[in-house]
C-alpha cells in the first residue's frame, strides 16, 4: 500500500507502539526515515536502531523505543508541523524553542535533516519536519 506522507506514518507508528508499551516498531525504510531515526537516537528519544536491508532501494528500520525506569516512554509527544498539503517553511532565526529546549524540532535542510539547535547554530533554514517532546 502506497503512503501519501511517510514522515507522519513513521511517527503515527512510533506514536501508537509507545501508547501500547511495545519495546520496539517495525517501519518500512527510507534515507529520510534513516536520518529521522538517527536524530532520534542521538537527541535521547530513542534507544537504538537497526536497519535490515532487503535490497538496495528496500528494506525495514527497527525502532527501539526507550521508557525510564517506571516505564514511562521518553517520548511525550510527536507532531507533525510540514505537510504535503501545507509545507511549513522557517528561516534560522524562526526555528521553535520549546518546553525549555527539551524538546526538539527537527528541520530538512539543504545539508539534510537537522536538529532544530544544529540548524540554528549553522544558521541554516528550511522545512520544519516534526517537533518531538
Amino acid at each position: 500500500m502506497a503512503v501519501s506522507d511517510p514522515v507522519a506514518d513513521f511517527l503515527t507508528r512510533i506514536r501508537n507502539s509507545i501508547r501500547a508499551e511495545h519495546r520496539y516498531v517495525d517501519v518500512s525504510w527510507s534515507k529520510l526515515k534513516e536520518s529521522l531515526a538517527d536524530i532520534l537516537k542521538s537527541q535521547g528519544f530513542v534507544e537504538d536502531y537497526l536497519i535490515k536491508k532487503d535490497s538496495p532501494e528496500r528494506g525495514t528500520i527497527r525502532v527501539y523505543l526507550k521508557y525510564t525506569h517506571g516505564r514511562q516512554p521518553v517520548i511525550k509527544g510527536l507532531k507533525r508541523v510540514s505537510r504535503p498539503g501545507l509545507r511549513k517553511y522557517v528561516g534560522h532565526e524562526e526555528i521553535p524553542q520549546f518546553f525549555g529546549g527539551m524538546g526538539v524540532s527537527i528541520v530538512s535542510t539543504s545539508q539534510g535533516l537537522l536538529p532544530g539547535k544544529e540548524a540554528k547554530k549553522r544558521k541554516i533554514g528550511g522545512e520544519l519536519v516534526c517537533m518531538v517532546w
